[in-house]
This record gives structure tokens, sequence and C-alpha cells, in this order.
């Protein structure tokens, strides 16, 4: 069978229904094309189950914490019932997203698997040819899986399997200290899953701010074993994974399960992205333009986890919808509009990062949570938070968050950012008392300061941290 349509878009996930739902506003005939149509990687195995095992760990938590206000408590784990709540809230959120591809017309739906025969030709697995006048690849990422450790067979898990787990492991080794293994080695942790987390890298979460990458490894220290900076090496010994490591420190474990968190490679095989003329980088993603999603000159567009850029929901989203329309005027292509790029680890305390953080004319804030009002009323007076500013003019550029909130404040900074605020601006702004929200007062004032712009006069003396 042969198919014609405006715009083919690859992948039916976030970025690929924006882009689908985009193309058919601006008018084209657009044809979704995807093997499943199960729903979403957020709503299936990340986001949303990554949460609600983090929720679970937190209600364990807070209950070992109460305590500290005078509380009698003991917090029992079910690991039976964590993942069974875990799976039923997490088969509520895919439905939803399957509902939504639902209401996509059956004539823009064509289930199978796709190749490029050229830059405006798709091969489908089931003999159909497509033509297109303009093509989206949105066909999202996969975990990664080292050979080394998908020799230890179901022993080894990714995000795509750690879910399906019918009660926690006792011992657990999670490889990889990215949001993703950061998150998760600390959410089982705090269910009583003794976690060693390993990684080949120096830095935890990339981190190159030297005084929060520090906090968070002290945090993280008092949880799980944290080794960094090593060679790995894993076999099956007694019906388990034995783990040995070498480099800053030296040592091996044996463990009931491997979580392997080593990143998230664009899912770009079996595309036959030869056959299309695009330059491609040294990672084989076609060489593209943020701006426009724009491959090259070519017809030829890519979105979401695809291109390798932010691995987020909204901003595949954004660029799904940008594609999109992109690809339907073709070859009218325009700018999009992009907002301040900005990521969240929903570690506890939560680590956020907003804007530009480097930069040799930038000058830093600093407001450190450990004696911040709210943050000691909650036993939760932990972390650090640096904003960054424009030198010659104070305006706010960037920020980066390891503290109670984080996930909120890094909003607002977001918000405050792209409407071109100053510190000295956002220090005229009302500040409730007390709020987690008032501790980013001394940082914004430090900024003031070496600046040279006189800080709006203080309201709340007296209070450690500004609150």
């Amino acid at each position: 069978m042969d198919l014609s349509c405006d715009v083919a878009i690859i992948g039916a996930g976030t970025a690929g229904l924006s882009a689908e739902r985009s193309a058919r506003r601006a008018g084209a005939r657009a044809l979704i094309i995807d093997p499943a149509f199960s729903g979403t990687t957020c709503a299936n195995v990340g986001c949303m189950p990554s949460k609600l095992l983090i929720a679970a760990a937190d209600a364990a938590y807070a209950v070992r914490q109460a305590p500290l206000f005078g509380i009698a408590a003991s917090a029992q784990v079910s690991g039976h019932g964590v993942m069974q709540r875990l799976r039923r809230e997490r088969d509520r959120f895919a439905e939803a997203t399957r509902e939504e591809i639902a209401k996509i017309p059956a004539s823009s739906m064509l289930r199978g698997t796709a190749r490029f025969a050229d830059a405006r030709t798709l091969l489908i697995d089931d003999g159909t040819r497509v033509t297109a006048t303009a093509i989206v690849i949105a066909t999202g990422s996969r975990p990664a899986m080292p050979e080394s450790f998908a020799a230890l067979g179901d022993l080894a898990l990714t995000n795509e399997t750690l879910f399906e787990l019918e009660t926690l492991p006792e011992t657990l080794a999670v490889i990889g200290a990215g949001p993703l293994g950061l998150e998760l080695a600390q959410a089982m942790a705090r269910l009583r899953v003794k976690v060693t987390l390993l990684d080949e890298g120096t830095r935890l979460a990339g981190l190159e701010d030297k005084a929060i990458a520090n906090r968070l490894s002290d945090v993280l220290r008092q949880e799980m074993a944290v080794v960094n900076g090593v060679k790995i090496t894993a076999r099956i010994s007694e019906g388990k994974a034995r783990l040995r490591w070498t480099g800053r420190t030296s040592g091996e474990g044996l463990f009931d399960k491997v979580l392997v968190a080593t990143g998230r490679p664009p899912a770009l095989d079996g595309l036959d992205l030869g056959t299309t003329g695009l330059a491609l980088d040294k990672h084989g993603v076609p060489v593209f333009d943020p701006a426009t999603a724009q491959c090259g000159e070519s017809a030829i567009f890519i979105a979401g986890d695809a291109d390798a850029e932010r691995s987020v929901l909204h901003e595949a989203s954004t660029q799904g919808a940008i594609a999109g329309y992109n690809a339907a005027r073709f070859p009218d292509v325009t700018p999009g509009r992009h907002n301040i790029p900005f990521s969240i680890m929903f570690t506890d305390p939560a680590l956020a990062k907003v804007g530009q953080i480097q930069g040799e004319d930038l000058v830093v804030g600093t407001a450190d949570y450990s004696d911040q009002g709210r943050a000691r009323i909650e036993a939760k007076a932990v972390g650090l938070a640096h904003l960054h500013a424009d030198r010659a003019s104070g305006k706010l550029l960037g920020a980066i968050l390891l503290c109670p909130g984080a996930e909120h404040l890094a909003h607002l900074l977001a918000w405050s950012i792209e409407s071109g605020f100053t510190a000295s601006a956002l220090l005229e702004r009302p500040f409730y008392h007390p709020t987690l929200e008032e501790g980013l007062k001394p940082a914004l004032r430090m900024i003031c300061k070496a600046v040279g712009n006189e800080a709006p006069g203080r309201s709340d003396e007296g209070h450690p941290s500004g609150g």
C-alpha cells in the first residue's frame, strides 16, 4: 500500500503527539506512525512511576522523622504494597494518555515501525510506503545497557523494568549518578533497601558547582553508600550480582538487583538515516537548528528525546509543537518560542538548575538553608542556593538550587528571569513570612551589593537567613 501526506511523524510519545496536533492545527494532513501507540515514556516508565516510588519513600521517611516533633511512630514498609500502588496509579496515568491518543482520527494513525527510504519517503515494516512533504523524527530514547551489565540477565534492571518488580529487593546497586539514578537510589534507600550508588564519573549529577555538589554528596551519604570515580565489573555469583570496583576506592558487593541508570540515548537505530543525506553528529544524531527543529536545510525535523538536547517533558512538548508547525509550513520555516531551560531532580532536597549558571560576567548570590526559618520549622534545614546575575545590571540569569522547595522556587525564578527581573526588583516584591521563598533574600541582597545597587530596606530583621 502506498500512502501520502503533508507531514509524517515517527513516534507517538510526548513530542510526536505534540507535533501531530501542531501540524493538524496548521492545516496539514498529518500521519503519525508508531508500533504500539501504548502511551508516553513519562506515564509508562518515566516521570509518573518514579514519582510514585519517591512519594512512598517520602511517606516512610516522614514517619521515621516524626519523633523529632514529639510524635511516636514506626514505619513498616511493605515492598509488595508499595509496588502494587505504584503500578495501579501508573496504569491510570498511562490509560489517560492512551485515551488522548484514541482521539486522533483513525485516518491519521498508522501502526508499524518506520525507516527512511529517502528524505521524503518512509518504509513501514508491513510493506507500506509513505511519501510526505515533510517528516518529523520523534522516536524518543531507550535506556542504555552496557554489555557488562546485560550479562546479568534479569538481575539487571532499567527504568523500563524496575517498576514491574513484585516487591522491593533487600539490596540494590545503582549504576549511574545522574538524575534518574540519584532519585531512585534515594527513594529505595528510604524504603529500607540497602543501596550502593556507583558511578565512573567524579561529579554527582554532573554538577560543576563544587559547593552544591559537596552538599549533595553529604546528604546522600547519610542514606546510602556512594562510590564514584571507579571502574565496575559485574558477574553472577550465588544467584546474585557480584560487582567489583576499582579507582578512587576498591571494593565489591553482592546484590539482589542492579539498576542500570547510565543514560537514555536517542532511539535512532533502524531509521536508516544514511539514506536521507543528513549530516550526523558524533553520536549519530542529525545536526539540527534548535530554534526551528529543522535538520539542515531538509524537510526533516526532529524533536523530544530523539534530539538528545534536553530530555524533559515540557521541552519535548515544546519542541514537538515547533517541529510540527514548521513541518506543516515547509519550506516556510520560522523560529519557535523557547522558554528559559530549567530542570529538576526530585531528590530530597530537590536539585534544580535554571537558565545560565556559567560565564565570566556573572555575580553569584548565596542563600544557605541550614539555618532558614521555615526549613528549620519543618526539620528540613539543609541545602544551598546560588543565584546568578549579570554583573553590570544585576539582572537574574540563572540559578542552581539544592534546598527544600527547590522544585517550586525554580519555577518562580524561571518566570522572573524570563520577565527580565533584577535582584533589586525581586526584593521589592512581597515575601510572605515564614516561607521558603524568603530564604532567597540573602542571595538577592548579595547580588545587589556586588553590582552596586541599593537593596530595598529589610523588614525581617532578626529572622535567620531572611526568615
